[in-house]
């Protein structure tokens, strides 16, 4: 798209941004690019099959720390954009958002701008997800602990998972922690189960459902639909997400206690 280039050609020439995170044509798919010259901006694009969650890069300081970026944004990277500034781990102030919308190019000025958006957007279909999801629902419980049991015994604990997610931004990880040992660190069928639940429920009432984790699993695993499972529950139960904590860590008198046996 040329507007897209242009803008950010011009907003790397007289000092607006450092860095624009947007996409670029791959092999199959667009791929991330990291425009830090107006000449590298002119490899941009930004169409309907730039899906990617590219608000993963925002918290990497080692690429974005003190800099002013850019970025293209998918739906899903304006829902993680906005529960990111919500935690405090970017700044509005640093950052130009560029999102599509009918094929046209919206610059984001603000937070509240993305939220209203977000809140007329009908978000993109997931039917595939939604017919595996509505297909686990079916099974009973011994079906399903058999299914992810059977689909979570060939993870070998590279962690893509984690590393696409952009809520995943911690110095530390929770398997990464030794002492105690809350989780084994090598790769089998208990552990990995523990690890992701564990992931899943630090993503309640974060997650933007863009689905990256499971994209990012050379397996092809569908850990992705853990996370659409949750994210739908959590609306059930609590409502939207209002992005100031997590969900399992927030108590309300009125929440729903349906889950007492």
């Amino acid at each position: 798209m040329d507007e897209l280039k242009n803008k950010a050609k011009d907003l790397l020439t007289n000092g607006g941004i450092d860095l624009f995170i947007g996409y670029e044509e791959g092999t199959r798919i667009p791929r991330p690019l990291f425009a830090s010259s107006p000449e590298e901006a002119e490899k941009l694009v930004f169409n309907d099959k730039c899906t990617g969650n590219l608000a993963v890069y925002l918290t990497r300081k080692d690429l974005v720390g003190g800099k002013k970026a850019g970025i293209a944004a998918s739906y899903y990277a304006l829902k993680s954009i906005v529960q990111l500034y919500e935690e405090n781990q970017i700044k509005e102030d640093l950052i130009k958002i560029f999102g599509l919308i009918d094929n046209t190019l919206k610059q984001f000025d603000t937070v509240d701008e993305i939220k209203q958006y977000l809140k007329e957007a009908a978000p993109p279909s997931k039917q595939t997800d939604d017919e595996l999801m509505a297909q686990i629902d079916t099974m009973t419980m011994e079906e399903r602990w058999r299914f992810w049991t059977d689909e979570l015994s060939k993870c070998f604990k590279c962690y893509a998972c984690r590393a696409a997610c952009p809520m995943c931004y911690c110095t530390k990880c929770i398997v990464e922690v030794n002492r105690p040992q809350w989780i084994q660190p090598w790769a089998a069928t208990v552990s990995n189960m523990e690890w992701q639940i564990n992931r899943v429920m630090h993503m309640a009432g974060r997650c933007s459902d863009c689905g990256s984790c499971g994209a990012a699993c050379p397996l092809g695993l569908p850990v992705h639909i853990l996370t659409h499972k949750m994210a739908q529950l959590v609306k059930e139960n609590f409502g939207e997400p209002s992005g100031k904590s997590n969900v399992l860590s927030t108590f309300k008198p009125e929440d729903k206690e349906t889950f007492i046996l």
